[in-house]
């Protein structure tokens, strides 16, 4: 069934219409992400399905994307999924990923890293080379590829992303933005962010009044959740993304899926 538009979508859409120059945007992604800054997550969702429809693809990392998830399929019962697997999840997370998968009754595209690149990765420098040389290359394999090699078939993704995730990386994230990581001059990608201004609290205060499923490792400590080797539980007191990545500089955390963050803020 098509998306009926709104009279801003039929404004913008007008705009989709035109013929437009290479890298210019096909819509004023600046002036809505103002508009719409103080909307509520259920707005910008349905902005962004008026505008793109079955062209709208959900990030869902196994942690409190949850709430994104379950957001977006109440709008649109067919919505596109897609998680990364690393290879490197604990196990909790898989059975998550799969609860999801059943709690809703959706197909989640899991997507896995070249397998060619990772054995010469571990073969030249093991399992654990990211302890000394930082976490870049790994992720670079594991997740950056698979994500660059699905988003080069898609014109907009929504993440999880919120700003009090890490005060360092995230504190700017817009509600709709052009992805500054992995748009190319040809071919725009519009990157929505529906929870951008929620809080933990009221994350986990939605989790908790819908009862929808979450990882359990949250009850074990681990606020923001990767790859098994690169997370711990928190202490109290720490801010949740301290158990990532502990071992580096505070204002890198972040694995390139988002690199558009560190690089607004270069």
């Amino acid at each position: 069934m098509p998306f009926l538009l709104t009279s801003s979508a039929q404004s913008v859409q007008r705009h989709l219409n035109q013929e437009t120059s290479p890298m210019s945007q096909a819509f004023n992604v600046a002036e809505l992400a103002t508009a719409y800054a103080n909307k509520s997550p259920q707005d910008i969702l349905k902005l962004a399905f008026e505008h793109f429809g079955d062209e709208l693809w959900i990030s869902f990392s196994g942690a409190e994307d949850v709430v994104l998830v379950d957001m977006a399929w109440k709008l649109n019962k067919k919505v596109k999924v897609f998680s990364l697997d690393t290879g490197r999840l604990h196990p909790e997370t898989y059975r998550f990923i799969e609860h999801v998968r059943e709690h809703y009754g959706i197909a989640i595209e899991v997507l896995s890293p070249d397998a060619t690149r990772l054995e010469a990765l571990v073969r030249e420098k093991g399992l654990f080379s990211f302890y000394k040389d930082g976490h870049g290359e790994c992720c670079g394999i594991r997740k950056i590829e698979p994500l660059k090699r699905k988003l080069a078939g898609v014109k907009a993704w929504a993440t999880g992303q919120r700003r009090d995730q890490s005060p360092g990386t995230r504190s700017q994230v817009a509600a709709m933005e052009l992805d500054g990581a992995f748009s190319t001059a040809d071919k725009p990608l519009y990157k929505f962010n529906p929870l951008a201004q929620m809080s933990s609290e009221e994350v986990w205060a939605y989790i908790r009044m819908l009862e929808l499923p979450y990882n359990s490792l949250h009850e074990r400590g681990y606020t923001s959740i990767g790859c098994e080797p690169c997370t711990r539980p928190v202490l109290p007191n720490q801010h949740e993304r301290e158990g990532r990545w502990w071992w580096e500089e505070e204002t890198q955390k972040e694995c390139g899926l988002h690199a558009g963050n560190v690089i607004a803020r270069a």
